[in-house]
């Protein structure tokens, strides 16, 4: 631990601290620094100037045109071709083989020209001997379907024709009338009424009352207002002279003024400056992005 000030360890919270690269390096201002000292500095590569675009020599780096194979031998491939089929004849024992007869093309549908065995008998074209063909029985006779849907048209159905009746004027009223006859003439008895009328309210004026009014009640004798409070004299203003105060102006004191001496700093009995206990202090922590990289 130093003689003054803190240690390490509780700076920045390692043992010791590491030592800086730049020691001794001199101090280099980027205010109005050029932006590549190099270029301003020794000689410098100066091009030819600019060269028209053409198929000259001129047009190129070298002087001269330089090929990608100096020296190869030229080579004719029909000529290398012709060769190896040359030498690969040689290696045959005899002459090339040759069939006895050729392929038999066919003269036209279904010929067996050009086969070993021949036609098939299996499928030969000539017609077997039949028996006589006899016809079945008659099956069922049916007259032929009668035009018409059926409806508004006589003798389409299967049954017999539907019989008409002609509708009555007013058939619909009829029945209604015969049903309530019919009902009322079972119904026994009239029907159930109350002897109550309903009406709006129990009376006719919602207002009345048999019974007596209650007399009319006094109001209460009012109270007298007092006068408001009033003060005696008015507060007085205060203008540096006490006189709206309740204690006298104090008396001047003749204490001359004396400059404060700053008080000692407190140390222990070493003679040493009290320094209260550090806290938790951190640490360099590697960042995200480079972990990142180093996965």
């Amino acid at each position: 631990m130093p003689a003054e000030g803190k240690s390490d360890m509780e700076r920045i919270g390692l043992f010791s601290e590491m030592g800086y690269i730049t020691i001794g390096d001199k101090y280099v201002s980027h205010y109005m620094r050029p932006f590549n000292e190099a270029a301003s500095k020794n000689r410098q590569m100066l091009s030819g100037g600019t060269k028209t675009l053409s198929a000259l020599q001129s047009g190129y780096f070298e002087p001269q045109f330089v090929r990608i194979f100096g020296g190869e031998a030229y080579s004719n491939p029909v000529q290398l071709r012709r060769r190896y089929r040359l030498a690969e004849s040689k290696k045959n024992l005899g002459k090339a083989f040759l069939p006895s007869n050729g392929d038999k093309l066919p003269c036209g549908l279904g010929s067996y020209y050009g086969t070993i065995g021949g036609p098939c008998a299996y499928f030969s074209p000539q017609l077997k001997a039949k028996e006589r063909y006899v016809p079945p029985g008659k099956n069922f006779y049916t007259n032929p379907g009668k035009k018409g849907t059926g409806y508004g048209y006589a003798n389409l159905t299967i049954g017999e024709q539907y019989p008409h009746e002609p509708d009555g004027y007013e058939v619909d009223r009829i029945n209604a009338k015969k049903a309530q006859e019919e009902h009322k003439r079972l119904v026994k008895g009239g029907p159930f009424r109350l002897n109550l009328y309903p009406q709006e309210y129990f009376d006719m004026n919602p207002y009345f009352s048999d019974k007596p009014l209650p007399p009319v009640k006094k109001p209460p004798p009012k109270k007298p207002i007092a006068p408001p409070f009033k003060p005696s004299s008015p507060s007085k203003k205060s203008g540096g002279m006490k006189g709206g105060t309740f204690d006298p102006y104090p008396r001047h004191s003749a204490e001359p003024y004396v400059i404060k001496k700053p008080k000692a700093v407190t140390t222990n009995k070493e003679r040493q400056i009290f320094h209260p206990p550090p806290g938790p202090k951190s640490r360099p922590v590697t960042s995200i992005v480079t972990l990142n990289v180093t996965r």
